[in-house]
């Protein structure tokens, strides 16, 4: 499901904030976006949002705004001493009368210095995370909003499908008559003789195989399913999933048994809403 939180307050010297997104994803799918002096704080902001955040391709980003954060230079003194020595040596070896600032050509090699964020204090830490705590919050209000509209859109189009059901039901209580007086009238046209029993019993073998009663019983028992587990307070995503297929199955059956025009196209109207269903369930939790 689809979210955002923000939250921003001082932190410390610096005006620290804190941003929460996501993405439809099967399971959790988290990258966190920290500044340097957080690095080792890494692990807990992903066990603190792997807490509060079940599924989706989630991304936490901390920023600092308005406020320099302030910067120490460190120097490898073993590291200047080996390089002054040896440069020395050089120096001595090739022309000792040489004017040469040995110190700032040491300075200029590599890894001599290194530039790095102050490290945070605990009391500031301790600041920053009610900081991510407040995004979380306001990003789980955000996809509370968001799933109070794919209920009530879900919801009907499982309606829909329980009143197409309805008109699938209607239409098969005359449909033996139908396909009795189409067969009779496909005989008559050929000018073929029948014997009336025979005829009765490969009629009711026919429509044994046409019956449709158990796929409709089953559909309206997974829809009512389906509708209660979505009521649920849990997160329940997988398995209203699950639910659908199962949904699907008997459309598709009641669509092959049918033989019958009408009913036919009713059933084509019920796998368009099942689709869309389908499509939302995917931003459920």
């Amino acid at each position: 499901m689809t979210g955002f939180g923000r939250a921003e307050g001082q932190v410390g010297d610096r005006n620290m904030t804190v941003e929460v997104r996501s993405l439809n994803s099967k399971q959790l799918d988290l990258f966190l976006k920290l500044p340097a002096a957080l690095k080792d704080r890494e692990n807990e902001v992903r066990q603190r949002v792997g807490e509060k955040v079940l599924r989706g391709k989630v991304e936490l980003s901390i920023g600092t705004e308005g406020a320099q954060v302030t910067k120490r230079t460190t120097f490898d003194k073993d590291l200047v001493q080996a390089y002054y020595a040896e440069l020395k040596a050089i120096r001595d070896q090739v022309d000792p009368a040489a004017a040469t600032d040995l110190l700032a050509q040491v300075l200029r090699l590599p890894d001599v210095t290194s530039t790095s964020n102050e490290r945070i204090t605990d009391e500031e830490w301790n600041t920053l995370l009610a900081l991510v705590d407040e995004a979380l919050m306001r990003f789980d209000a955000f996809r509370a909003a968001e799933g109070d509209r794919l209920l009530t859109e879900i919801d009907a189009r499982v309606n829909a499908i329980v009143r197409l059901l309805n008109e699938v039901q209607a239409a098969d209580k005359g449909r033996a008559d139908r396909v009795r007086e189409r067969l009779r009238a496909r005989l008559a046209e050929l000018g073929a003789k029948a014997d009336q029993d025979r005829f009765e019993q490969e009629l009711i073998f026919y429509l044994e195989k046409m019956d449709m009663t158990e796929e409709m019983v089953r559909l309206r028992s997974h829809c009512t399913y389906f509708q209660e587990t979505m009521a649920g307070s849990e997160a329940q995503g997988r398995k209203l999933g699950f639910i659908a297929q199962e949904m699907g199955r008997e459309i598709n059956t009641l669509g092959s048994k049918a033989n019958d025009a009408a009913i036919q196209q009713v059933v084509v109207m019920m796998k368009d809403e099942l689709e869309k269903v389908k499509e939302q369930v995917l931003n459920v939790l």
